[in-house]
């Protein structure tokens, strides 16, 4: 089994990875902005700022793996990015495989086709600079870490979240960076996107890359 540390680890995907590999018997460390009151059996709860190096630092210390499960909201909006190149750094200073919980926006429609984020006119104003900044990470950020670093950038299918949570069917399935659903975007519950995940983490197959997961 494996250490692993889940970065926004009382979010909507964060929680639900930390649900879904502590259930398979990982041992999981969930950093947040708060304690959540009731949390996950076995999960070590540590409240911190990951604005703050130090905080990133011990989180990943120890850990086998790091997820990154943050969203550029709040206190997060203006230092997102920055945010997850310290994790980058940190992760790989300390040969920790490191696993980031992506958007549908960094995905193509199809093979060599742009990405969805070159026109988010579709999306509500209020929303873009939070797409472009998460489809940042892996068009811009993660391919400029060293070679050393070992990342896999996770983008869900565009129904995906809270507002669209959907039911646990035990089933998914696993994209480049072309959508498997470029149709409509696709759909995914939180609770198969984090078997999906966790499935991800425990076979290692990936490396350096960008995946999709939908149904």
């Amino acid at each position: 089994m494996s250490r692993i540390t889940v970065i926004g680890g009382t979010g909507y995907a964060g929680s639900a990875i930390v649900a879904e590999a502590a259930a398979r018997g990982h041992e999981v460390t969930a950093l947040s902005r708060s304690v959540p009151a009731g949390g996950v059996q076995g999960v070590n709860y540590v409240q911190g700022d990951a604005t703050d190096e130090a905080v990133l630092s011990s989180a990943v210390s120890g850990a086998d793996v790091v997820v990154g499960a943050l969203s550029p909201r709040g206190p997060l909006t203006g230092p997102f990015r920055d945010v997850y190149r310290t994790i980058a750094r940190l992760a790989d200073a300390a040969g920790v495989r490191l696993f980031v919980v992506g958007g549908f926006s960094s995905l193509r429609l199809a093979a060599g086709a742009p990405r969805v984020v070159a026109d988010l006119s579709y999306v509500p104003a209020e929303f873009r600079d939070e797409r472009i900044a998460v489809s940042a990470l892996v068009t811009d950020d993660l391919p400029a870490t060293p070679e050393t670093l070992d990342w896999v950038f996770v983008s869900p299918a565009e129904k995906f979240g809270s507002h669209a949570p959907g039911e646990r069917l035990g089933e998914y399935r696993v994209g480049g960076d072309v959508a498997v659903q470029p149709e409509d975007g696709g759909a995914i519950s939180g609770a198969d996107y984090a078997i999906g995940f966790v499935d991800l983490i425990e076979q290692a197959n990936h490396h350096r890359v960008h995946l999709n997961l939908a149904y």
